[in-house]
């Protein structure tokens, strides 16, 4: 896809990253992004927090740092009633405010369901810019969030997930990346990106692709929702793991048999999912710790990266 050509644009739509990068000085370059999501909850308050987290997420999977956010909403102002408006927006605000933005205005259009999200704009320093495109061979592989939301969201909806499942994968996807990609800031992150709609394949393969390498994933090693993979089990699913699955199925492996509804973790789309990054095999040990000590306590190392052989972008063994 054809893009401007100003050598200040670092990043932009040519490749997939989670947001695009403008350098203003030599010290300074804007981080600017855009997220929409429907509901996953009923609750205004607590789908404004999931979807304020899920939007500033890509900042910082970019090393950024939000400064200004705006509001993007749908809303169907003759079915809801304002009380639902002001709650998504209270609920964005929290978080916002957390992330150490401000939250300066927004744009709402009449729509048949509930949509909500942000416009975020950051700052970054133009050396210090992670990509998706950046993993080199023999880098660890470090993931700070379980995955499973999507099929845990659709399940609830049918009663099949306990309270406590679903309370921990909502308080699991309210909780800001900050601190995580504040504490990667002292490592040599070579690439990351966050894992949300594409599930964890396919954000790897965003990964793989644009680096020119093989991820190799540890299968025991990725950390897993409560209940997530017993929902699988059970025959659900959700409306776009066939979609993703198609993304990489001719381009991942598997090294050890596992039934069908087990592989389909792997293409759960998250919202609000957790950092994927790539760095040093030596700094990893470190980096696992820090994150731990900070208190980003799901954070796993799950794998590392390989020099592609041809075939497969993701081996899963």
């Amino acid at each position: 896809m054809p893009q401007n050509q100003d050598p200040n644009l670092l990043v932009g739509f040519n490749t997939s990253d989670d947001a695009a990068v403008y350098r203003l000085d030599d010290n300074t370059a804007l981080v600017m992004t855009a997220d929409i999501i429907t509901p996953p909850v009923d609750d205004p308050h607590l789908f404004g927090q999931i979807a304020a987290a899920n939007a500033l997420s890509d900042v910082f999977a970019m090393g950024g740092r939000p400064l200004v956010c705006l509001n993007l909403v749908g809303f169907p102002a003759n079915q809801l009633g304002p009380e639902i408006l002001h709650g998504m927006v209270a609920g964005a605000l929290s978080k916002v405010t957390e992330a150490g933005a401000v939250l300066a205005g927004g744009h709402t259009t009449e729509d048949d369901e509930p949509k909500f999200g942000l416009s975020v704009t950051g700052i970054v320093h133009p050396d210090k810019v992670w990509t998706n495109t950046g993993a080199r061979v023999g880098d660890a592989l470090i993931l700070t969030k379980p995955i499973g939301s999507g099929v845990l969201f659709n399940a609830n909806r049918k009663d099949w997930v306990s309270q406590q499942a679903m309370d921990a994968c909502i308080e699991i996807i309210v909780t800001l990346n900050r601190t995580a990609a504040e504490v990667m800031q002292s490592f040599e992150i070579h690439g990351a990106t966050d894992v949300t709609g594409f599930g964890l394949a396919g954000h790897g393969l965003e990964v793989a692709e644009g680096s020119d390498v093989t991820l190799r994933i540890d299968l025991d090693a990725v950390p897993i929702m409560d209940e997530a993979l017993a929902m699988y089990q059970r025959g659900m699913t959700t409306g776009v793991n066939g979609v993703n699955r198609q993304l990489v199925e001719a381009k991942w492996h598997f090294e050890r048999e596992l039934p069908t509804w087990h592989e389909e973790i792997f293409v759960d789309p998250q919202t609000s999912g957790g950092l994927l990054v790539a760095l040093p095999e030596e700094q990893a040990d470190g980096l696992l710790a820090a994150l731990l000590d900070a208190g980003v306590g799901h954070s796993r190392r799950i794998g590392s990266v390989e020099a592609f052989g041809g075939r497969h972008r993701l081996i899963f063994g």
